[in-house]
This record gives structure tokens, sequence and C-alpha cells, in this order.
């Protein structure tokens, strides 16, 4: 398996002071993080559209991009000594809500904070999210984009770095910004349907990436599995594929990927895929 790819989330990896010890136990090639801008045009990391806590019984929630940095790293574990955080919370797709609880946290990050804080010679890849609910005009990608750049430009030197991202238009404009990074088109293949045709099949993000002379494609694994010839498709058109889902955490599901010709995975439990894909005898 040519790479394999941590998916970082809020609470895994933003805890910057356990980098070193993460990277050695689990031998990873790349981070996987999530960006997003604040409201005064801060980068930083988190995986949702909205940051979320509870006031007096009461679920509020609030669009990362909709408040300040400063705002944003009040919520959770926080690195002054003695101060007490904002609880978050999530809210699952059916409604449920839940406080955010997990085996090992630490305070949110920007995305400054991760390059200057994880071993550098761990790549990234640097997904560039945005609200499907919210409809948007070039300018505010190309602001978004310019600014994350410059962070990029000023902290990555020689690490290694990816872009991608599930809007086409996004991924589109990121090779012509620049050509120094790799860029990858995020697809779910067609597991949900989209207003957007280029987002609803293999099919259709292999041509966005021909003409928009992109690396590769990131699909959910269920789209290859389904269509596993799709693989062939897709390397014929001298693209490189890498995948990700929740399937990705069983090994046999890697390891028939790896067969077909898949190039690299997102994957939560990467010491222990890594270790049974690499042994023929697992």
């Amino acid at each position: 398996m040519a790479t394999a790819l941590k998916a970082m989330h809020v609470s895994e990896v933003p805890n910057l002071d356990q980098a070193s010890e993460i990277n050695a136990a689990l031998a990873l090639s790349k981070l996987h993080g999530r960006r997003k801008l604040t409201k005064d045009d801060c980068p930083v990391i988190f995986h949702d559209t909205f940051i979320a806590t509870e006031e007096k019984g009461v679920f509020v929630e609030k669009r990362v991009t909709d408040i300040t940095l400063s705002e944003f790293l009040s919520y959770g574990p926080q690195t002054e000594l003695g101060k007490v955080g904002i609880p978050t919370f999530r809210k699952t797709k059916e409604g449920t809500i839940f406080e955010w609880k997990v085996e090992k946290d630490d305070s949110l990050c920007t995305l400054q904070d991760v390059f200057k804080k994880v071993d550098h010679s761990m790549g990234f890849n640097i997904e560039l999210k945005f609200d499907d609910q919210f409809v948007y005009i070039k300018k505010q990608f190309r602001h978004v984009l310019q600014v994350v750049l410059q962070v990029v430009n000023k902290h990555a030197k020689d690490r290694p770095i990816m872009f991608s991202s599930f809007q086409p238009d996004v991924v589109l404009m990121m090779r012509k910004l620049q050509s120094t990074y790799p860029v990858y088109f995020l697809t779910n293949g067609g597991s949900e349907i989209y207003k957007d045709v280029r987002r609803n099949s293999l099919e259709e993000a292999i041509k966005v990436c021909i003409a928009g002379g992109l690396q590769g494609i990131v699909s959910e694994v269920r789209a290859i599995l389904r269509d596993p010839n799709a693989v062939t498709r897709i390397k014929d058109s001298n693209l490189c594929l890498l995948i990700y889902g929740q399937l990705n955490n069983i090994p046999e599901k890697v390891y028939m990927q790896h067969l077909v010709g898949v190039e690299g995975v997102i994957v939560d439990l990467v010491g222990e895929i890594t270790q049974a894909v690499s042994d023929p005898n697992n």
C-alpha cells in the first residue's frame, strides 16, 4: 500500500503535544485535516460545519465561519492552566445530541499550529471543506483558498502537502492558483445525490480531474466496492486513487482494494490496518 492517511478530526491530532508519540506509534505518512476559516479569516482544523454546546439545557450551535478565532478556541480543553472551556456537543444526522467525549483530547487549533507542532516528516492532506447548504460565488472560494495558501506557503517548506475538496469548483480553482502541490477531487461516488452532477459518480469525477489537470480522486469506499472496474478506468486516465470510509477499518476490505490497485486509504486504525495489509499471511 503506497499511502496510509490518518482521518484527523478535531480531537485526535490536534492532540499536538502528543504528536511525536503518535507519529512514532502509528508510522503515519499523512494526516488528513478538514480546514475552515473563522469569521476573522484564520484557517482552523475542525470536522463539522457547526460547533455546538448546551446553554441552560438548550442545544446551541454556531457556524465555525460565523465566529472569531478567539471564540472558536474557547470551546473544549484550554491551553491556559486552570481555564475551563465551553463544553462541546455534537448532533448526528438523525438528530441525536451528545457531549463530545474521547479517550485523548486537547485544545482546538489552527492550521498554523499543526504546521508548527506536528513532526515535519509527516505530510498533510488538507481538505477544503465548505457548507453544502450554502451557495457560494467564485469570489468567496478564491478568498478562502488564498488565505489557506498564505499559511501553507509560509510554513510548509518541503513538507509533503496535498489538497482535496468535495467542491468541483474549489479543486479546479486551487489547481489554477498553484501548481506546487497535488489537488484531488473528493467524491462519494453516488452514495448521495447533489444538484451538481459532477459530484454524483466516479465517471463525473474522472471528467473533472481530466478537465482541470488534477492529480487524482479520493472516493468513498462503497463506490469502489460496487464497481471495482472503476479503478482501472481511473488509472487508465493517469489519475491516482485514494479511498476513505468506515469500511476501511476492516483489513479484508483494504486488502481487496490493494489487490485491485488502490494507491492509498484514509483510515482511523492506521497501525492495525498497515500491519494487516503488509502481512501476506494475515
